[in-house]
């Protein structure tokens, strides 16, 4: 199915779009998934805010809010993400911008595959998913 790029109201462009394609299907390869339609919305803090109060009733700036529609082994969903925040983490975590991003939207496909990330077990698992996608991101040409 399709994996597509989307902003919302920001002005940003994804670079290397059919590498990051390529490299989302290794990665849901890797858990016996295909990508059925998945959908990145990037956009700014203050619409991820927006949504993290009307969908979440979460009152604080998030990276990523993802919105599930999976089907048996096809994962589908809606990523959301914030760019400005993007750059904060990056900032914060002294890594590349592009990097940092693609940890956001791995986290966010491992959301779409059932994985959570609210408590510090299931964060350090979710750590430990992210890196080792981010480490497939070498193998994709």
């Amino acid at each position: 199915m399709a994996i597509s790029f989307h902003n919302d109201g920001i002005d940003f462009k994804l670079k290397e779009k059919l590498k990051h394609k390529r490299w989302i299907r290794l990665c849901l390869g890797e858990y016996g998934k295909n990508p059925g339609k998945i959908c990145f919305v990037f956009t700014s803090n203050e619409l991820l805010m927006l949504m993290n109060r009307d969908y979440l009733n979460h009152n604080y700036y998030t990276d990523v809010i993802t919105f599930e529609y999976t089907e048996d082994d096809m994962i589908s969903g809606d990523v959301f993400i914030s760019i400005d925040q993007v750059k904060i983490n990056a900032k914060s975590y002294g890594v590349e911008f592009a990097q940092e991003l693609r940890r956001v939207m791995i986290h966010g496909i491992l959301h779409l595959l059932g994985l959570k990330d609210e408590g510090a077990e299931e964060k350090e698992i979710m750590g430990k998913k992210e890196n080792e996608a981010l480490h497939l991101w070498l193998k994709v040409t």
